[in-house]
């Protein structure tokens, strides 16, 4: 189905549109949920009237000041990572293209790392994690160019990076004092815990820029993965396309650690299940933040409650559910 508007056209997919509705569904339960339940129980008409500044004290600082920030910084960290891999999945015509895995989750981790070891602040840690994944961005481009960026080259040197940046992470654990490591290995593991409309903001303003952005770039991609050779014939500038591809990318993953540190396998799985849904050929963008809102909030959601009172960091549960997808994922190729 296509929409003309003068000069301009958008081509819908009535499925995707389908599946995209529905996931908004599914955010918006989720999220009433993670709003409602916990160690006090709120009822779903004093969320409503929490949200708006007119509930009960209990009940708008409970769900406007404790819950409200953390479900929406999860839904905006989730959107961001589903959409950072679903552009490097893109770029590279490879399911395992995902941030985690070409080295700039790691690169990310080591600049938190770095800022937790000098006693960093809060918001010292979260741009010391921006610059780390985008100073590993720009080594791991600059590297795997060469007349250009093949998406085959591009993983291969990711990966040799990521291995590289996790020993120096490791190299970097082993160094710091006893409370620092612990401060910085509770922040690897990735968690919501305390996160608060500071953390929610940046992470917003990234996608309210980096979407548009992602959308506009989004056809050309589609041409680029026929080959390159095939996308010049069609008039695609390749390499300014893959350039403006690979920086949202970046920006988005690094942004999204930076809010709730490296939550693992969100970007890896989140646009696979996206392409399933939709049964579209390749990946789609929108349909992969939406999943990734709703993988990390659910996730989160579990995490709380599943063996409370205990809560366990997000992060231990995505992992948990991105090695399961990760061993089914490659059991399907091999057969």
């Amino acid at each position: 189905m296509t929409i003309r508007v003068g000069s301009w056209s958008v081509r819908l997919a009535p499925r995707a549109l389908l599946v995209g509705a529905a996931l908004v569904v599914l955010a918006c339960a989720v999220s009433v949920a993670a709003l409602a339940t916990g160690e006090y129980t709120v009822p779903v008409p004093e969320i409503v009237t929490a949200v708006f500044g007119q509930g009960t004290p209990v009940a708008e600082l409970i769900v406007g000041k404790l819950r409200a920030p953390r479900v929406v910084t999860g839904l905006l960290v989730g959107a961001a990572f589903g959409l950072s891999g679903a552009i490097f999945q893109s770029l590279t015509r490879n399911p395992l293209g995902s941030p985690d895995f070409i080295g700039f989750t790691a690169g990310a981790s080591t600049g938190g790392i770095i800022a937790v070891v000098a006693g960093g602040s809060a918001m010292t840690i979260a741009g010391g994690a921006l610059a780390g994944c985008v100073v590993t961005a720009v080594l791991v481009y600059a590297l795997a160019y060469r007349g250009g960026v093949q998406g085959y080259r591009l993983v291969l040197v990711g990966i040799g990076a990521n291995a590289l940046l996790l020993a120096v992470n490791s190299y970097l654990l082993t160094r710091a004092n006893i409370n620092d490591a612990a401060t910085a290995g509770a922040w690897l593991t990735g968690s919501l815990s305390g996160r608060g409309w500071d953390h929610a903001g940046p992470v917003a303003l990234a996608l309210a820029v980096l979407l548009p952005v992602s959308a506009y770039v989004s056809r050309p991609m589609r041409m680029i993965e026929m080959g390159d050779d095939a996308a010049r014939a069609m008039g695609i500038r390749v390499e300014a396309v893959r350039a403006v591809a690979i920086a949202a990318g970046v920006l988005l993953s690094g942004v999204a650690t930076a809010a709730a540190g490296p939550v693992i396998f969100v970007a890896l799985a989140a646009p696979q299940l996206a392409r399933r849904l939709t049964r579209s050929p390749g990946v789609t963008m929108g349909t992969s933040a939406l999943t990734g809102a709703v993988l990390l909030t659910a996730a989160d959601l579990a995490a709380q409650r599943l063996l409370a009172p205990t809560q366990l960091p997000v992060g231990v549960l995505t992992a948990a559910i991105g090695g399961t997808y990760l061993v089914l994922l490659l059991r399907k190729d091999r057969h």
